[in-house]
């Protein structure tokens, strides 16, 4: 079965952890643990420079909080946006998560990750 045709549960259900992995990673401000499930695309324009002054600029995204809640998928061609329902230690009210997942080879690797 492919990716995109899993239920959502299934599909949550395999992108909370790389959410959970990325919210903790971004903040402890550790770019290899950050950009351990990113595709082969993502890497490419994700440096180490350009998170770290990311970091460095906006508070939201190093306090996020590990209370988050998936509501949904979005399915587009080969990938699915799971959105998130985020938290933060620092910033007051609630935050949209974006994480866009699909295939590369035989694994699910993150396409996408915002928060807004």
């Amino acid at each position: 079965m492919s990716f995109t045709s899993k239920t959502d549960d299934e599909i949550i259900k395999l992108a909370n952890p790389i959410w959970s992995n990325l919210i903790r990673s971004s903040n402890m401000k550790d770019y290899g643990g950050f950009t351990k499930d990113f595709s082969s695309q993502m890497l490419y324009g994700a440096n180490e420079v350009e998170l770290g002054k990311q970091w460095a600029s906006n508070k939201l995204i190093s306090s996020l909080t590990e209370n988050f809640k998936a509501f949904g998928c979005l399915r587009r061609g080969m990938h699915v946006t799971v959105l998130y329902k985020q938290t933060s230690t620092a910033e007051e009210g609630e935050f949209l998560g974006r994480l866009v997942l699909g295939e590369e080879g035989d694994a699910v690797k993150v396409f996408g990750a915002t928060i807004f």
